[in-house]
């Protein structure tokens, strides 16, 4: 019999709510690298009036078309099977039904601040996969620094290690650029970069 109170497990700690992201502690070990799949790859998501709104993944594109939501305008010429039909990968879709955009920032995730940061470590200027990045607070949050868009940012594992507990300066560390919030300005120029790699997204980011 168990002594009251013990029930085998600890529980879990809660994530910040308003930013779930994994920041390691120096000495941490990146995750195993994956290679992509093509349900994660971008699929521009433009309004029924044809304007650019989003990006999102082949999985959530096909969930939108899947629902009546949404209509693919493109496709790349890759087809995923399931048990009874083989179905198009879209490479832009379009809602069917006009959905009216706040001008207002991105919830803060590590996710959009991945995006806005373009994959790039802020610190050493590295291109690297989501897998071999983590967040950074510059100012450490044992000095006050808080989880917002103005204090966090894209950084590789071993330049989040070299910084530790410190300051960029203190680091000997410079920021490729003062984080900011991600604004819909800030999604266009990346849905405009993105495009450069998918000739099909290029008519509709008007180039």
């Amino acid at each position: 019999m168990k002594p009251p109170g013990q029930h085998g497990r600890l529980p879990r700690p809660k994530l910040s709510p308003d930013v779930r992201a994994e920041v390691r502690p120096p000495g941490a070990v990146p995750p195993a690298v994956r290679k992509p799949a093509i349900m994660q790859e971008p699929v521009l998501v433009l309004n029924a009036t044809f304007e650019p709104i989003n990006v999102t993944a082949v999985r959530r594109a096909m969930v939108l078309m899947l629902k009546g939501v949404a209509q693919a305008e493109e496709i790349n010429h890759t087809k995923v099977h399931s048990a009874s039909r083989a179905l198009e990968v879209p490479s832009v879709i379009r809602l069917l039904a006009y959905r009216h955009i706040p001008q207002q920032t991105r919830a803060l995730s590590r996710k959009n601040i991945l995006l806005r940061d373009r994959n790039t470590c802020q610190f050493c200027k590295r291109i690297l996969p989501a897998s071999e990045l983590t967040l950074d607070h510059v100012v450490p949050r044992s000095r006050g620094g808080r989880s917002s868009w103005e204090n966090l940012v894209a950084c590789c594992y071993q330049c989040n290690n070299r910084k530790g507990d410190r300051t960029p300066e203190e680091a000997g560390l410079a920021l490729a650029r003062r984080p900011r919030p991600f604004t819909l300005h800030t999604s266009r120029q990346l849905m405009r970069l993105i495009g450069n790699k998918d000739e099909k997204w290029r008519k509709y980011l008007f180039y």
